[in-house]
């Protein structure tokens, strides 16, 4: 089975029908089929933190969406660690050149550890370490 990586770019595209990369990114995830999708702790925080503001129906529509990804056997989240946190903030260290966020940094590290190249995503940071960003234009 296909395994791909989702940032939070992805997530946020999915549940949100007015956000422009919406229909492109669940339009995708019907051509992937069969895959299971992994993702991160740190990658569902800054998910939920993007919706704490956007009121009531939307923010516990994410919370809802977030549950529910624990409770589906296509999904693997891998949990927050003191070990991934320190292998982020060394790839973040080591890149003062880029706009990387330590999000990005830990989802790298995973997937890097993961063996995985693709990702739901089209933050061209991902690009820049060679992985391949399934929603680029």
């Amino acid at each position: 089975m296909r395994r791909i990586f989702a940032d939070t770019f992805y997530w946020v595209a999915v549940l949100s029908p007015r956000d422009q990369a919406h229909t492109r990114a669940v339009a995708l995830s019907k051509t992937l089929q069969p895959m299971q999708i992994m993702t991160t702790d740190e990658v569902l925080t800054e998910f939920l933190n993007d919706f704490a503001e956007r009121g009531d129906f939307q923010r516990r529509a994410a919370a809802l969406m977030v549950e529910r990804m624990h409770t589906d056997r296509t999904m693997r989240i891998i949990p927050q660690t003191r070990d991934g946190f320190l292998a982020g903030l060394r790839l973040y260290r080591a890149r003062p050149d880029k706009g990387y966020s330590l999000t990005d940094c830990v989802s790298m590290e995973v997937m890097r550890r993961e063996e995985l190249t693709e990702v739901l995503t089209d933050d061209a940071h991902f690009t820049q370490e060679g992985f391949v960003c399934l929603l680029r234009n």
